[in-house]
């Protein structure tokens, strides 16, 4: 039903429901809906999308958790724009649309964006899981959310009349490859540096990211120029927020390795 919500295809869920009766004995359909309202409580503190029709429902047993992570391990890196054709078909986000398209806005709060869930259930997921490490080792997630960004850019500085500094942004990431502590060198209408970040998650806006230690020293380093842009929601309709240093100022910076020497 996921794949199909995201894909655009239609589907009752009553129907789907009602489906799974005789295979669940002693069950209800209203059981069913419950359950499936879990699935969506764990798909959203796992920081991956959910049915909209089905609201996060917290109280669910841990070996759900384990059920749906063994699901998601089957389909390594789903779903992005590029990762799987024969399913998320015509609906894929094109890049250039998203870039016409894309809203960023302020830095989630509780008064601007509260929680559906309970928050401490998300984090506690969110940590035993590593959810911010999965995001961060999918390659083609990072990478799709920084060609929004960089087609963004450029479409901006087009239509403030700048042709010539969208024609010299750059994708450093892909050009230089990784260290220098962002993705991407643009510019401010009035020819400024704009160095950004790009942290991408199909999931909800809380979902925790990795930040490394170059990043923050770039950032420390580039107050004025540097800023972090948190893409959210990809697989469906890609959004965004912006933060600028100094980061513990918005998030909450916890160590997460450390380097052991002899």
């Amino acid at each position: 039903m996921l794949i199909s919500d995201i894909c655009g295809h239609p589907y009752v869920k009553a129907e789907r429901r009602r489906r799974l009766l005789p295979q669940l004995i002693g069950r209800s359909e209203g059981s069913i809906e419950f359950k499936h309202q879990n699935i969506s409580a764990v798909l959203l503190g796992l920081g991956q999308p959910w049915i909209d029709g089905y609201k996060p429902a917290s109280q669910f047993q841990s070996s759900l958790v384990d059920a749906v992570i063994r699901r998601l391990d089957m389909r390594p890196g789903w779903p992005t724009p590029k990762s799987d054709s024969s399913q998320l078909g015509d609906r894929r986000p094109r890049m250039d649309d998203s870039a016409s398209t894309l809203w960023i806005g302020p830095a989630p709060s509780f008064s601007n964006a509260p929680p559906p869930v309970s928050p401490v259930a998300m984090d506690l997921i969110a940590r035993k899981y590593d959810v911010a490490g999965r995001d961060a080792r999918n390659r083609a997630l990072g990478r799709a959310g920084e060609e929004i960004v960089i087609n963004y850019e450029r479409a901006i500085l087009r239509a403030n009349s700048r042709r010539d500094l969208a024609e010299r942004v750059r994708w450093i990431a892909v050009e230089d490859g990784d260290g220098a502590g962002y993705d991407i060198a643009s510019f401010e209408p009035d020819g400024s540096p704009r160095l950004i970040e790009v942290k991408t998650t199909n999931g909800w806006e809380r979902t925790p990211f990795h930040i490394t230690r170059t990043e923050l020293a770039a950032a420390d380093a580039n107050r004025d120029a540097w800023q972090l842009i948190r893409i959210w929601n990809l697989a469906r309709s890609p959004k965004a927020f912006s933060i600028r240093p100094p980061l513990d100022a918005h998030v909450q910076l916890t160590p997460t390795s450390f380097l052991a020497t002899l």
